[in-house]
């Protein structure tokens, strides 16, 4: 058997955001099973994600100046600090993860000036000597399995019986924080607008709930604690600004169902298992960034004039992708996805029968408004 210190030491990167790196916990299981050592290098904004996830053993941050809403300036300094820190690890091979629309080739050029040895990616720009593996991803391919599709033909599988689906590490009890009733979490904000409800529907949503018999949980940033206060209202707990990464984590475990756009927490939820009622708009496909491995019903019409458009704030009146969502197709999706819940705790399954991944090279399933995966 193949000793660790045979193994490569191994950096993976994913430069966006929280949810992006979520979507890069299958294949970073699948690097560090083959790795003697696994690094990550993220953003900013996906430092606290990738700290939860499993086979991490240290995490680089670099703030690319062509990455995220409000890019860095470019900077010698930054770019010679990112530099001297993946020349510090000393890397054999790194894999760099990329959404279907970004280019790998800044950082490739990054990490061989650092003396990464072997460098993959997707591409479809033309990568030079940047590239030692130059690989395609599939069509309609959801970004988690693009990510592990890559670390597969790079060499690494994942190990005997990882199912591949999103996880982290054991997150807290939050007991102290929600109450041990059963509960439903809101998280109504986003970091891009057109992906969540506006403020004043996101209420109403949580005054149905409520009506409904669920107790709401309304979870949210420390930026956002105007937003979910206004959300909880005097009859739902909100816990705006009360948790990080980790312990939202805790709080989503806890859950019945989460009602959450297509944001970090979402994914997140989708990493504890916890079924999720997903508010997604279509200015992004959900068959490439739609909650992965976990029970779910899509909200929204997924045929609205903005689709595929990539807008961060919404380019119709009224925001009708979402905010024409009813009340009745909220609680419906709910109710479904908590009794759902309610029998695999009392009458477990094996986890293939609501938890598996989405395969095969067309468009996933379940991207139609209502339409439940």
């Amino acid at each position: 058997m193949t000793g660790t210190r045979d193994l490569p030491r191994t950096l993976v990167v994913r430069l966006d955001s929280a949810g992006d790196v979520l979507l890069a916990g299958p294949a970073v299981r699948a690097v560090a099973a083959g790795s003697s050592h696994t690094a990550l290098l993220c953003g900013p904004q996906g430092v606290h994600a990738g700290r939860l996830l499993p086979g991490v053993d240290d995490v680089l941050v670099y703030d690319a100046p062509w990455v995220g809403l409000e890019p860095a300036p470019v900077s010698r300094e930054a770019t010679r600090h990112v530099l001297d820190a993946v020349a510090a690890g000393g890397f054999d091979r790194a894999l760099i993860l990329v959404s279907y629309h970004q280019s790998p080739l800044p950082v490739a050029l990054l990490l061989k000036l650092a003396g990464v040895g072997w460098t993959a990616a997707d591409s479809e720009d033309y990568p030079g000597a940047l590239l030692d593996l130059r690989h395609h991803r599939l069509p309609h391919r959801h970004e988690a399995l693009a990510a592990l599709d890559l670390a597969e033909a790079g060499g690494f599988a994942l190990p005997p019986g990882d199912d591949g689906a999103l996880r982290v590490t054991t997150p807290p009890d939050t007991t102290s924080l929600t109450g041990s009733e059963p509960y439903v979490v809101l998280h109504p904000g986003a970091a891009v607008p057109a992906r969540a409800w506006s403020p004043e529907r996101a209420r109403r949503a949580a005054a149905a709930l409520v009506s409904d018999g669920h107790r709401v949980v309304v979870t949210g940033g420390p930026d956002e604690r105007e937003l979910t206060a206004l959300v909880a209202g005097r009859h739902a707990l909100d816990l705006g600004g009360a948790t990080d990464l980790r312990h939202l984590a805790g709080v989503l475990a806890g859950a019945r169902v989460a009602v959450v756009g297509n944001t970090g927490p979402g994914h997140l939820a989708a990493a504890v298992g916890t079924p999720v009622a997903s508010l997604f708009a279509p200015v992004v496909p959900a068959e490439r960034w739609g909650p992965y491995g976990v029970r779910h019903v899509l909200l929204g019409d997924q045929r609205a004039r903005c689709a595929d458009s990539r807008a961060r704030t919404c380019p119709l009146p009224g925001h009708p992708c979402l905010d024409g969502v009813g009340d009745a197709e909220v609680l419906a999706a709910v109710t479904m996805l908590a009794d759902d819940t309610a029998t695999l705790r009392t009458c477990p399954r094996p986890a293939t029968s609501l938890s598996h991944p989405p395969t095969g090279t067309g468009p996933a399933p379940g991207t139609e408004r209502g339409a439940t995966v």
